[in-house]
């Protein structure tokens, strides 16, 4: 079997990366909007603790998702272990936008 049978072409793996991270995208975004009544309603802030107990879980699960997905890109070796570390050291959506940023400038990068 010739190895060039099994990979996929060059082109066709970076787009399949770049619609991947449009799925990242689209999470963390998700994420920051139901992030930001959260903070809100925290404690500090409006003391809403019925408001917490509902959206603390669904944040909690769009980190689990950005954190999976993240990971498959690795295993994928799409990019490097640095994404899925620092969007668990930022707590999800904006390690992922910043990483997904630095990713498609490298890509704008490779292409040119």
């Amino acid at each position: 079997m010739n190895p060039s049978e099994t990979s996929p072409a060059p082109a066709e793996d970076s787009g399949r990366e770049i619609k991947f991270l449009n799925y990242i995208a689209i999470v963390a975004i998700i994420d920051v909007i139901l992030l930001i009544p959260l903070v809100w309603a925290s404690r500090f802030f409006a003391d809403k603790e019925n408001i917490v107990h509902v959206l603390g879980p669904i944040h909690g699960f769009f980190f689990v998702v950005l954190v999976f997905l993240c990971i498959y890109g690795c295993v994928q070796r799409w990019w490097g272990w640095w994404f899925p570390i620092v969007v668990v050291i930022t707590g999800g959506p904006v390690g992922s936008l910043i990483g997904d940023w630095f990713i498609r400038k490298q890509l704008k990068g490779s292409q040119a």
